[in-house]
């Protein structure tokens, strides 16, 4: 059994940065996937990034490349997104995701553990 726990979310000025954390407790290894996913309001959730836990690989949808990092600390058991210039459309609840087996995928249904989310509110 995994358990995710995401903090780090808040309100935040267009243009301003946030880091978000994921702290896992339970089981990862490095064939495993970690990946941030968001969901607005009336929106499909979609992945954000991805990051391979032995490996270190990484995945960003178009939307935020350049601008989010994901990174993670195996000896902590925690990934990160860091979020920076940051847009209104930025605006979702952010989910922290384990995924099955060794699945590299930015499907919602290849990832079996998940968080319960933190809101992420970019406004003037």
């Amino acid at each position: 059994q995994v358990q995710l726990v995401e903090s780090g979310g808040g309100l935040v000025q267009p243009g301003g940065s946030l880091r978000l954390s994921c702290a896992a407790s339970g089981s990862i290894f490095s064939s495993h996937s970690m990946a941030w996913f968001r969901q607005a309001p009336g929106k499909e959730r979609e992945a954000v990034a991805l990051i391979r836990w032995g490996a270190g690989s990484t995945y960003y949808v178009d939307s935020v490349k350049g601008r989010f990092t994901i990174s993670r600390d195996n000896g902590k058991n925690t990934v990160y997104l860091q979020m920076n210039s940051l847009k209104p459309e930025d605006t979702a609840v952010y989910y922290c995701a384990r995924s099955y087996g060794s699945s590299w995928s930015t499907r919602p249904s290849d990832y079996r553990y998940w968080g319960q989310g933190t809101q992420v509110t970019v406004s003037s």
